[in-house]
């Protein structure tokens, strides 16, 4: 078993009944296990691939940065779990609150930034080859960031960058024409 990575929008749970509705969902719009190793790559590997893919395409990946930083409630329960007294608490509290705020509204801006990626990285050959995945190529790019304008994959197993960015963009998409203002990060 691994780690999966999903995007999560407010009322979610009524988007998720269309969304099971729609004809090959899971093709469409699912995000792959790479992908969720390559956006929780922290700096342990040098500069992660995120940052670089930024830096190469002079697009700010800011927005996608935030939506790692809302909590769910079983986190949120386990941070406050760890507090001892109510001050801490609303502190805690506080900056949870502050998360919500800073990532409310935030799905054309993530649009924007994945069509801008999805734009710029098509007119780069080899993009693989540009990165630096420090001491171990533990996200195998020569497979993942190779053939950037072709669906490899089966929507999620097999994906590779390209698809994964195609798929992530459908999401948002069908997010926002069902009425959904605010995306952000959900692992199980």
């Amino acid at each position: 078993m691994g780690l999966d990575i999903h995007i999560i929008t407010n009322d979610f749970e009524e988007l998720f009944i269309k969304y099971l509705e729609e004809v090959d969902y899971l093709n469409k719009h699912n995000l792959s296990r790479t992908f969720c190793d390559f956006i929780n790559r922290g700096s342990s590997y040098g500069e992660p691939e995120l940052e670089q893919i930024g830096r190469i395409t002079g697009v700010d990946i800011s927005p996608i940065n935030n939506m790692l930083n809302q909590l769910e409630e079983d986190d949120i329960k386990h941070k406050l779990s760890f507090t001892k007294n109510q001050a801490e608490k609303d502190t805690v509290l506080k900056q949870i609150q502050e998360v919500k705020n800073s990532i409310e509204g935030n799905i054309d801006l993530v649009l924007d930034t994945i069509n801008a990626l999805i734009f710029n990285l098509s007119q780069i050959e080899h993009i693989n080859l540009k990165l630096n995945c420090g001491l171990k190529d533990t996200l195998n790019y020569d497979y993942y960031f190779t053939d950037f304008n072709i669906d490899n994959g089966e929507g999620y197993i097999g994906n590779n960058f390209g698809q994964d960015l195609r798929n992530f963009k459908k999401f948002l998409e069908f997010a926002k024409s069902n009425g959904r203002q605010t995306v952000w990060f959900s692992f199980g």
